[in-house]
């Protein structure tokens, strides 16, 4: 019995090491499990044109990977540039991560897309691909006045350095002055950086041929992969507040709304007109360039409008109508001079329009609404002066000289008169030959003996 107990002792003994074990072996296996799949990866596309549209999807997307956990954010780039304010807002962006940031150049990253991978904490390029050449230029395409370029120059410079790159090669990519002698580049020409060549001058890090390649790099072969996708609202408002398309909308939100004025009820003009300022509006609200303010602003200029079209006012409703619309642009946009150089191309658009409308369709069409046609006839009984028929034949005396003018008395009134053209001195006989409306023509009347 008690050899019995013993080794039923024992075996319990035994079973609770076993269980033990197990427990260990599991829970060590499913934390690995856990681990592994919390590993993730958010790859974030910059593509097209750096304009405040990118800006906030990029805000967007790089706030929910960190909210997610990211290990890491990889900005595939692949842009020529744009927007100066736009760049150092996304620059700002990235630096201010939490989560480490690798700028992945997968086909060019030219002057703004320079200065956003630059910022990055690591760089990796494609080969074949590039980066650099990120001069300041203004609207025109030429170079930027000193005070911007130096400023530009000084960005360039500090990217570079945070994270301990030579600095030379950031400032040859905006100053066509340096030279670059190992490279190849002479005096006019900017630095423009094959990945190679970026590779050996320190601007990258690794050289690798597609997404697997990069995260074996950093040892993130298993790590769960996250695409940052473009809504079609974030898709419209880049579209709508780039640079090209800004005076293609305010001129057919100008045109539209011209010609809709000028034609009798609602149509297609006018549906035109108010969808194109209201995906401007849409836009810059959604890029975060404007509030609702803007808004408020339009509608006041908009109700001041249809105040001095109904209500003339001396233009005065109109002026300030005007105004308080274009001001509630330029608080809209991004850049201030762009949109004032956009709005005269509107206007000018909407003018040359309605010279056009005026000179081929005169009375036709929507000009309709601007022509009289209704006619005030006398068979319809619109009279402007009684007609003194009654006074034909009658005969009356003269009160002054009628040359051909002046006035006569018959049956006690005083009448003005004109004589058939000849000249009728004062004191003569004179008939009424005709009488229409004010007018009264009169004959002198030969005496007889």
């Amino acid at each position: 019995m008690k050899f019995l107990r013993a080794s039923l002792t024992q075996l319990l003994s035994i079973l609770a090491v076993v269980l033990g074990a197990t427990t260990l072996l599991l829970s060590a296996w499913s934390n690995d499990g856990k681990a592994e799949a919390e590993t993730s990866v958010h790859f974030i596309p910059v593509e097209q044109a750096v304009e405040r549209g990118l800006e906030a999807f990029l805000d967007r997307s790089m706030s929910q990977a960190v909210d997610d956990g990211a290990d890491l954010i990889v900005l595939e780039i692949d842009t020529p540039g744009g927007a100066v304010d736009a760049a150092n807002n996304i620059s700002d962006i990235v630096r201010g991560a939490d989560v480490p940031v690798t700028a992945y150049v997968t086909g060019e990253a030219m002057s703004a897309g320079a200065y956003i991978a630059l910022n990055a904490d690591h760089i990796a390029m494609q080969p074949g691909t590039t980066m650099g050449a990120a001069q300041v230029v203004d609207g025109s395409g030429t170079a930027a006045e000193d005070k911007a370029q130096s400023a530009w120059e000084g960005n360039m410079q500090g990217a570079a350095e945070r994270n301990d790159r030579d600095p030379q090669y950031a400032l040859a990519m905006t100053n066509p002055d340096l030279e670059i002698e190992e490279l190849g580049v002479g005096e006019g020409e900017l630095l423009t950086l094959t990945a190679a060549q970026a590779e050996s001058v320190g601007y990258a890090e690794e050289v690798v041929e597609d997404r697997e390649s990069l995260l074996a790099a950093y040892d993130l072969d298993s790590a769960e992969i996250v695409e940052a996708e473009v809504s079609f609202a974030e898709q419209l408002a880049r579209w709508v507040t780039h640079p090209a398309v800004i005076p293609i909308l305010l001129s057919a939100g100008a045109i539209g709304l011209m010609i809709e004025f000028f034609s009798p009820g609602f149509g297609l003009p006018g549906l035109l007109g108010l969808s194109s300022l209201g995906l401007f509006f849409f836009g810059h609200l959604f890029a975060g360039f404007a509030g609702y303010e803007t808004l408020i602003l339009f509608g006041i200029g908009a109700v001041l409008l249809a105040i001095e079209i109904f209500v003339p006012g001396f233009g005065i409703f109109g002026i300030l109508g005007l105004g308080a619309i274009v001001s509630s642009m330029l608080m809209a946009s991004y850049s201030t001079a762009y949109m004032l150089v956009a709005l005269l191309i509107a206007f000018g658009l909407a003018l040359i329009t309605a010279i056009v409308l005026f000179k081929y369709f005169g009375q036709r069409g929507p000009m309709k609404k601007m022509v009289l046609h209704e006619e005030a006839t006398a068979e319809e009984g619109y009279i402007s002066n009684e007609s003194r028929t009654d006074l034909v034949d009658e005969i009356g005396k003269t009160l002054t000289p009628l040359s051909p003018a002046g006035s006569m008395l018959l049956q006690d009134e005083r009448l003005d008169v004109v004589s058939e053209g000849g000249y009728i001195e004062q004191g003569r006989n004179v008939r009424v030959v005709k009488a229409s409306g004010h007018r009264i023509v009169v004959r002198e009347v030969e005496e007889t003996t």
